[in-house]
């Protein structure tokens, strides 16, 4: 063969080749569009069991109408990576209407300036963002319609919400595909709905955890009254510190549950959000109010003990907290931010929530001999106890809550679901329909404060909307309660995957441990300076003129000998104190040396050994 057709069939080959890689990218690209291998740790971006079941089991054709602002986005400084989460959306759209069966139509709309897809984007209610000086419009949201007109939106995609993304679409469909909402009672003492305080010249926003009920459920605000005879229609009902309700009302609650209602109750030794007893021109009268609450009788009757006049104290979910500004944060006992181990990981409530935050919560057992069955949804850790609601009240310093601290080795239940046959917390009463006993089902919470916002989520305005970021599970922990309690699990799966954040839980024992080593070393100094000041009082004999103190040779000794020791037990803390920040920075170099020296090296050998190893065998295979 000569040297042209030689070249000749070399450029021939190349040209079939580029034309078959061309052709495999295309197949390719067409084929495994929105395939991905998910190897995070809790699968967030593996869509879940309960997304499926609600795509496939729809019983009526859904259309979902994805806008977003293609040609608008190209131009905007951040466009590149809002058009990246905007395909994110999009395959996660796909693959939900490809688990659907053919009941889900998905059109992607670009609505662009005073065109009709505008004007349908604004009609669904999507969120128009103005962007640019020319006055355009963004829009990035979803709209969902069903046969019989029901529609649904998320206004607009955050892309810091990333992790909640899931969830909100199906949420979506799980809205469109009812054919009505359950029914749940509300009854609360606390201002969950915002009441209007003149002083703010304003309508106080309503709870998070309130506003996420109302989307999915036919909510019933409930008064004290209506607690005697409970509707009906309601299958589950919340009551949120019951303060004083009066035997009528508890009597309601107890055929309600005998009868197959669903109770879930939140009851707390210390509610901080009680305002009841806020006097403005007396500051005292709210901090002296009683902000506890319990069902009283009803938890008797059922065997269902708590003491509303105690707190847990836990010292290893202590949170941190800023006492003052440009101060340290200090662990407080009072305050529990719980992670996997104090959540029941086999209930569907908690089992994919990752942390929920507490604050003065008690805790609630079956007294002896109770048939009913308690099963644990939130625990304390075992070094932890019981103490007095009371201290809360004027508690200045955190700290201070640790000089009495002497756990008592048990794991107090804070949440758990009570089931059972129940018998009646009222045998005396009779009539017509009085129900003796009944198979029932009660979650009770002991904390109410796991509900406000400043526990669980921040809130802020954006162009008009409010933006919500949660840092822990507690509105899932509360919408998880009720959907579990109505009998719906579909989304109780997707719910939990909303946090994404990890926790340095090496660091936090690390910290937790050195200030317990702080805490033993500064008890002991406090020791010291008492016993010293007691023994100088033992030893003073006399006063000079004028009142001046002398001091015996004896007394000088022993003052020389306290303040020598003083300053040996400071440097022992200041020790402590080094020993902490060195502990972290070891584990912080570990940690770089792993990821940015010892990995990439592992991997370069590893290609190198892998080229070698192919060179030897075609060496051997050419001999």
């Amino acid at each position: 063969m000569t040297a042209l057709n030689r070249r000749s069939a070399t450029i021939g080959t190349l040209v079939v080749l580029a034309v078959i890689v061309l052709a495999v990218l295309l197949i390719s690209n067409a084929l495994l569009r929105g395939a991905r291998l998910d190897l995070t740790e809790h699968r967030l971006y593996t869509l879940s069991e309960g997304t499926r079941q609600i795509a496939a089991n729809l019983d009526e054709p859904i259309t979902l109408y994805y806008f977003f602002s293609d040609r608008v986005s190209a131009d905007l400084a951040q466009g590149q990576q809002l058009r990246t989460y905007a395909t994110r959306v999009r395959e996660l759209l796909e693959e939900l209407a490809g688990k659907a069966g053919g009941k889900i139509q998905l059109r992607v709309v670009d609505p662009l300036p005073f065109s009709e897809e505008e004007d349908r984007a604004t009609t669904f209610g999507i969120t128009p963002v103005p962007v640019g000086a020319a006055g355009e419009n963004l829009y990035f949201g979803l709209a969902g319609s069903n046969s019989t007109d029901g529609t649904a939106v998320i206004p607009f995609f955050q892309m810091d919400k990333d992790a909640f993304l899931e969830y909100d679409v199906a949420k979506l469909l799980h809205e469109l595909g009812q054919d009505s909402l359950p029914v749940v009672g509300l009854y609360t003492s606390l201002p969950m709905s915002g009441h209007f305080d003149p002083s703010m010249r304003a309508l106080p926003q309503s709870w998070v955890v309130l506003e996420q009920l109302e989307q999915f459920v036919d909510l019933r605000h409930l008064e004290a009254g209506d607690l005697h005879r409970v509707d009906e229609e309601i299958k589950v009902l919340v009551v949120v510190h019951p303060k004083d309700l009066d035997p009528d009302a508890l009597y309601g609650l107890d055929q309600f549950v005998l009868a197959g209602g669903r109770l879930i109750a939140f009851v707390d030794p210390h509610a901080e959000a009680d305002d009841s007893g806020a006097d403005p021109d007396n500051p005292m009268a709210g901090m002296m109010a009683d902000k506890s609450s319990d069902l009283g009788a009803l938890f008797q009757g059922w065997g269902i003990q708590y003491d509303r006049s105690q707190v847990v104290l836990d010292g290893r979910h202590a949170a941190q907290i800023t006492v003052q500004a440009g101060q340290p944060p200090v662990r407080h006992l009072g305050i529990l931010s719980l992670g996997d181990d104090a959540l029941n990981a086999s209930e569907t409530i908690t089992g994919a929530l990752g942390s929920i935050n507490l604050s003065a919560a008690g805790a609630i057992s079956l007294a002896n001999g109770s048939d009913l069955t308690l099963v644990p949804l939130l625990q304390s850790s075992g070094e932890a106890m019981l103490s007095s609601a009371e201290q809360l009240k004027f508690l200045h310093d955190p700290a201070s809550l640790f000089n009495e601290f002497s756990p008592d080795g048990e794991r107090h239940v804070l949440a758990g679901r009570v089931h059972g046959q129940f018998g009646t917390a009222f045998p005396d009463r009779e009539g017509d329909g009085h129900l003796a006993e009944g198979e029932g089902n009660v979650v009770i919470v002991a904390d109410t404060d796991v509900l406000t916002d400043r526990l669980w989520v921040q809130v802020q305005n954006f162009l008009g909307q409010r933006l919500m970021n949660a840092f822990a599970n507690n509105g899932d922990f509360f919408i998880n309660a009720v959907d579990t309690m109505a009998g719906s699990s579909a989304l109780i799966g997707i719910r939990g995957r909303a946090i994404s954040a990890r926790p340095f839980t090496t660091v936090q024992e690390i910290q937790r441990q050195a200030e317990n080593t702080y805490r033993q070393t500064e008890n002991r100094l406090q020791e010291e300076l008492q016993e010293t000041e007691r023994r100088l009082n033992d030893l003073q004999v006399s006063q000079g003129e004028g009142g001046a103190l002398i001091l015996s040779a004896e007394q000088r000794q022993e003052l020389e000998r306290f303040r020598a020791r003083q300053l040996e037990i400071r440097r022992e803390l200041r020790q402590v104190r080094r020993q902490l920040d060195a502990d972290i920075d070891s584990l912080g170099s570990w940690l770089k040396f792993l990821n940015v020296w010892l990995l990439p090296v592992l991997l370069t050998l590893a290609v190198a050994g892998i080229v070698w190893w192919r060179r030897r065998r075609r060496q051997a295979q050419a001999a």
